[in-house]
């Protein structure tokens, strides 16, 4: 087992609660209370030292009363603290808020084929703590529930600092679809159809006695790509293609995270790009996942990202991205022979329509944690207003 720990930031007063069960912080009563804790949430992020309240009813539109009313509830219960005061420019000197980065966390948790990640993320998003261990997805729902349970419960006591409980907001749990995410329910996950109609969201919680939301290991990547601005533009349209044991896709368009009317887009690996090609495990011939790992199987990574190029131009030319983002175990561990090969095709097929410029490839950032950070952010957009990235 391989264990990571990097530190934590303490827990915030009125915020108790643990993994095991109790009182989680406080949500925001509000969309305002959301629209305030959000621009905190930036200036953490960005290394300011506060945000005085003028500045907050400036960025949110809101009165200062009402700013004053917010952040006085925000502070009761520990989620904002005063940080000082900024030099005067004439008048009395303003006092600044923080956010309380451990006031709250959320655990991200990636459930692949073969190996468990789970990550500890303070409210601003950073990861605190990290565990790894091998999993068998078809070693049946109890132990795997079981076994999932058991690295929560371990990374949550390995994050806490001394003496003190980790306040946890809920567990996000990333792994293969298709699935419902709204009532967490997995369907056929390819290759392991005995996972069909599993309550993995209740089971789980269950066990935890704490919140958790179950969405598809893709759709989690891209969620978090969105929230840290890897597009660039808020309003940008981008792919995210995860190719490790498996091949999917998180689709962003126009700034919000696609799922379809039935949760099921995203299915990106089983398009079929040869009608008699290979068996694939969603058992149709030919998909671009079938034909991608047969090529990864055989050492050949320049065929791989020819394959997953063609599947990714399909994409572009459906759905007009902005941008192309790769990630999984198998892109990280050769990311230049994946961008070449992807971007190479992409350009090829931009040359044939007369387009001014291809439609760009970059390594998503993140690397191999991107997909439990991603699931961490399940818990931690709907707390600063960003529920409609879900």
């Amino acid at each position: 087992m391989n264990r990571t720990y990097t530190g934590s930031s303490g827990a915030g007063r009125g915020a108790g609660g643990t993994a095991a069960g109790g009182a989680n912080p406080p949500a925001p009563r509000s969309r305002n209370a959301a629209l305030v804790l959000d621009l905190l949430r930036t200036a953490s992020t960005a290394g300011e030292r506060g945000i005085s309240r003028l500045e907050l009813a400036e960025g949110t539109g809101l009165t200062p009363q009402a700013v004053s009313k917010i952040t006085a509830r925000l502070r009761t219960d520990g989620l904002v603290t005063e940080a000082g005061h900024r030099a005067s420019t004439g008048g009395k000197p303003r006092t600044v808020l923080r956010l309380v980065p451990g006031a709250g966390y959320a655990v991200g948790l990636h459930l692949d084929r073969d190996e468990l990640r789970a990550v500890l993320c303070d409210l601003t998003g950073a990861v605190v703590a990290e565990r790894r261990a091998p999993l068998d997805l078809g070693a049946g729902a109890e132990a795997v529930v079981a076994g999932a349970a058991r690295e929560v419960t371990a990374l949550t006591a390995e994050g806490a600092p001394a003496g003190n409980a980790v306040p946890v907001l809920g567990v996000g749990v990333a792994l293969p679809g298709p699935l419902d995410h709204l009532r967490g329910v997995l369907h056929r996950v390819t290759g392991f159809p005995e996972w069909d109609g599993f309550p993995l969201r209740d089971a789980l919680a269950g066990r935890l006695g704490t919140p958790v939301v179950v969405d598809k290991d893709t759709n989690a990547a891209a969620l978090g790509l969105a929230l840290g601005g890897a597009a660039g533009d808020a309003a940008a349209s981008f792919a995210y293609l995860h190719l490790g044991t498996g091949l999917g896709a998180g689709l962003v368009l126009g700034g919000v995270l696609y799922r379809g009317a039935r949760t099921g887009a995203g299915e990106f690996g089983h398009q079929v790009l040869r009608l008699d090609g290979p068996p694939c495990g969603c058992g149709d011939r030919g998909c671009v996942e079938a034909l991608c790992l047969a090529a990864v199987g055989r050492g050949e990574m320049a065929e791989a990202a020819r394959v997953l190029g063609v599947g990714a131009a399909n994409l572009a030319g459906l759905l007009d991205i902005d941008l192309v983002l790769l990630g999984g175990r198998t892109v990280t561990a050769h990311p230049d022979a994946f961008v070449r090969g992807v971007g190479a095709v992409l350009a090829a097929r931009a040359r044939r329509e007369g387009a001014p410029e291809a439609v760009p490839v970059r390594i998503a950032p993140g690397g191999t944690r991107g997909v439990a950070e991603g699931a961490a952010q399940l818990l931690l957009a709907p707390l600063f207003g960003r529920a409609e990235l879900r």
